[in-house]
């Protein structure tokens, strides 16, 4: 099996169905071209049938970028598929995401049918799409919540009928990761042609699971995950791609790996955030703005001591500048210290203790003490 992990962003497609976040298709085509430059193997451009602007995204995107494959998504209907196909004429490498629900609520609520008849559906919008394109993924939506035994049977049927890629998606983000992780085992050992194409795995975040449950999928054979930078999307959003990537790296015991391009995962995700309108909470993983700042004393002093005391990823790595020590009350004289040398001064340990009690007066009232604040202290200081 492959240890190549194919890194399949949707934040032009998913991501960018979040309210209040859509982007013109100058817009979309600037971030399509920082995607290729992350290094991401395939971009999901929109939903040709949705709307004029977002068939003219995809036409674009498909002329400006390259290198990844482009992906236009559809419904199993003939209409879609045609808008798809005609949308990525200028595709160097086009994919059709074609796809049905697969959960008994989506079959007998949203499309009021039986098993039978969405299998039917299925193959016969696999087969279409493979008449306009050679690369078809079907999403089997909702698999979330199908049973196991239809959700094999319905991924062996479109992989019969031509399918290359096969997408499990947790549609809702109802699974837990043993059980996600299962879902993935069991279409492994019960679909007799599952050589035949590539299984990948779409999560939601609904219970914020999304990036454990693709670790699980990942980990039973899966080898594409779906993504968006800073985990935008539907609801409380999408698998995070930075989240997913960074954990391959921090765990090579796993023996996995992507082509992307970690040194511009924050300024990707930065782009994004900016052109989307959608800021990126402090505590975020990998890239939000205490990702790699220290504030804590005793974190503090072990980050200065070594940095693997505290840090399990170099911020370098996804191009951040450097780790941030932030000066609060809870800081200690290490830090103190540290951050006085770095502006020119130099205090025996008795001044240190001194001007620390005096540092932290004013972080009590300032609750972040910044580097002009040490001046003025240290030249207070200094003249009495």
């Amino acid at each position: 099996m492959s240890q190549r992990v194919q890194i399949f962003d949707t934040t032009l497609r998913d991501g960018e169905q979040v309210p209040g976040s859509q982007l013109t298709t100058d817009e979309k085509v600037i971030v399509a071209r920082q995607l290729e430059k992350l290094g991401v193997d395939v971009i999901e451009a929109g939903f040709p049938v949705s709307s004029p602007g977002d068939f003219r995204s995809v036409v674009e995107i498909s002329k400006a970028v390259r290198e990844p494959i482009i992906c236009a998504l559809s419904r199993a209907v003939t209409g879609d598929i045609d808008a798809a196909a005609d949308a990525l004429q200028y595709a160097k490498r086009g994919r059709i995401h074609t796809g049905i629900g697969s959960s008994d609520i989506h079959i007998q609520h949203k499309f009021n049918t039986t098993r039978e008849k969405i299998i039917e559906r299925a193959i016969a919008a696999t087969k279409y799409a493979k008449s306009k394109v050679e690369d078809v993924e079907f999403y089997c939506e909702d698999a979330g919540r199908a049973d196991l035994a239809f959700l094999a049977q319905l991924v062996e049927a479109v992989i019969g009928a031509g399918a290359t890629v096969v997408n499990i998606p947790d549609t809702t983000g109802y699974c837990l990761p043993e059980e996600y992780g299962g879902k993935i085992k069991y279409i492994f050992e019960n679909v007799s042609n599952i050589h035949k194409a590539i299984i990948s795995i779409h999560c939601h975040n609904d219970l914020g699971l999304a990036t454990a449950n693709s670790l699980a999928g990942i980990s039973q054979g899966a080898r594409q995950v779906e993504v968006t930078l800073n985990g935008i999307g539907e609801r409380a959003g999408n698998t995070s791609l930075e989240e997913v990537v960074m954990a391959l790296k921090v765990h090579p015991e796993m023996g996995l790996e992507t082509a992307i391009n970690t040194k511009e995962i924050y300024p990707t995700s930065q782009l994004v955030s900016k052109m989307m309108r959608m800021p990126i909470q402090a505590n975020k993983a990998i890239v939000g703005r205490n990702a790699f700042a220290h504030s804590s004393g005793i974190h503090q002093d072990g980050f200065l001591k070594h940095n693997l005391n505290y840090e399990i990823m170099n911020p370098q790595d996804v191009g951040v500048d450097k780790s941030d020590i932030v000066l609060t009350a809870r800081s200690g004289r290490h830090a103190l210290k540290h951050r006085l040398e770095l502006l020119g001064f130099s205090y025996e340990k008795a001044a240190v203790d001194e001007l620390y009690s005096r540092f932290l007066e004013v972080a009590d009232i300032k609750k972040e003490v910044n580097d002009a604040d040490l001046v003025a202290l240290s030249k207070a200081f200094a003249s009495v």
